[in-house]
């Protein structure tokens, strides 16, 4: 595949992002560098796209981001009881705290991130061109982000996940700026962690690669002549890079850079021996005598679900929540395909069912901790969690109850 650069006119030097253009075996793609918190970007994409000179609308958008974009009251109908059946709580309540930075600079600055998306998406649909999704799903890179960052450093991620809702400090104007040279994934990132090569590499360069596969894709198995790619400013260089590298298959990067990170097998036994030695410990508590074997038992109960229960208290669960954290949290720690949390936040939902106005005021409620608590759906997030941690602590400090009664 032959690959030249075309110098293309910038009529705004001032305002218009980086624009280049690649002959790719005789057909053309422009590849557009934007700013997601730039009016002039969303302007420039405008006016590119009313020359009339493509045939085809290429985005850093992935289907879920898309989704979000073309129907904005979906999160209206997100199905809560299946978010924590299928295990995506924990991945949905990390969304929304990433969101939470993006809607207080909105906020502050009266500026809408992804405008140009946005309008790239409606000036499309209106020419009827074909919107080609070349980024990677936000959810695979959020894994592969986790998974590539050492055990020992996951803990910044999450607390500064929870920083980014806590803090009430202002977006200053150099991290605005930040943000204008790069996408909004990566903003949020380098709002509680340092640039690192374990953040760079799945955040960063993985999706300029895999951005790059797709273009190809979407080059070899379409008629399309030119194609506009409207990208982050941060994102244009290093796909200009790997598009013009000797020429690799498309469909095995796509593929490659779309796998989940296969997780360690061990963790997985962990549980279930936890579990093997509690019961070791009833059952050794038993035959001593009845008395201790009732003492340790009760220990368990005591310790697990008042534990678990303190979280569902913590976050604000309905006291009926908060006695099945209690009752639910040693039973289903003896059964590790089952969670306190689950049960814990199926209650919580059945109780205390979200409005239609919870779900459209999530964006907003969010950006704040106090409004976590308000808005009915992060509240039921927040029982899942806290509720599931409470419980986890509660194994282990009532599993080494267990022992020194055993060893006394």
């Amino acid at each position: 595949m032959n690959q030249t650069v075309v110098n293309t006119p910038i009529t705004d030097a001032a305002q218009a992002g980086p624009v280049v253009t690649l002959e790719m075996d005789g057909r053309k793609v422009t590849l557009l560098g934007t700013a997601h918190v730039s009016r002039a970007s969303a302007e420039q994409v405008e006016q590119m796209l009313a020359t009339g000179e493509y045939d085809a609308v290429a985005v850093e958008l992935c289907p879920s981001r898309h989704h979000a974009i073309v129907n904005p009251d979906s999160l209206a109908k997100m199905d809560l009881f299946q978010v924590i059946k299928e295990g995506k709580a924990t991945m949905v309540a990390a969304s929304l705290a990433l969101g939470a930075y993006q809607q207080r600079l909105a906020d502050q600055f009266g500026i809408e991130p992804g405008a140009e998306m946005r309008t790239a998406v409606s000036k499309a649909g209106e020419a009827e061109l074909p919107v080609l999704l070349i980024d990677r799903e936000i959810g695979v890179t959020l894994k592969r982000v986790y998974s590539n960052v050492p055990w020992w450093k996951r803990m910044n991620l999450v607390s500064g996940l929870i920083a980014s809702v806590v803090t009430k400090e202002k977006v200053s104007e150099e991290e605005v700026e930040r943000l204008k040279e790069g996408d909004m994934l990566e903003s949020s990132f380098s709002q509680f962690a340092e640039q690192a090569e374990e953040l760079f590499t799945p955040l960063i360069d993985e999706r300029d690669r895999y951005m790059a596969a797709r273009i190809r894709q979407e080059m070899e198995g379409t008629e399309h002549q030119h194609v506009l790619a409207v990208l982050g400013a941060g994102h244009l260089k290093g796909i200009e890079n790997y598009l013009n590298q000797p020429e690799r298959n498309p469909d095995q990067e796509v593929s490659s850079l779309e796998q989940l990170p296969t997780p360690s097998k061990w963790p997985k036994f962990i549980p279930w021996v936890i579990v093997a030695l509690v019961l070791t410990g009833f059952a050794i508590g038993f035959s001593r005598n009845s008395d201790l074997g009732w003492q340790l038992v009760l220990d368990w109960v005591l310790i697990n679900g008042g534990l678990s229960a303190l979280g569902a208290l913590i976050a604000g669960a309905h006291p009926l929540t908060v006695l099945t954290a209690f009752v639910a949290a040693p039973l289903t720690s003896l059964n590790p395909t089952v969670g306190a949390g689950m049960v814990t936040a199926a209650v919580e939902t059945w109780i205390r069912k979200p409005t239609v106005s919870d779900f459209g005021d999530i964006r907003k409620d969010t950006t704040t901790l106090k409004g976590w608590w308000h808005n009915r759906v992060t509240r039921i997030l927040l029982v899942f969690l806290l509720s599931t941690l409470g419980s986890a602590i509660g194994t282990y400090v009532a599993g080494f109850r267990i022992l020194e009664r055993l060893a006394g």
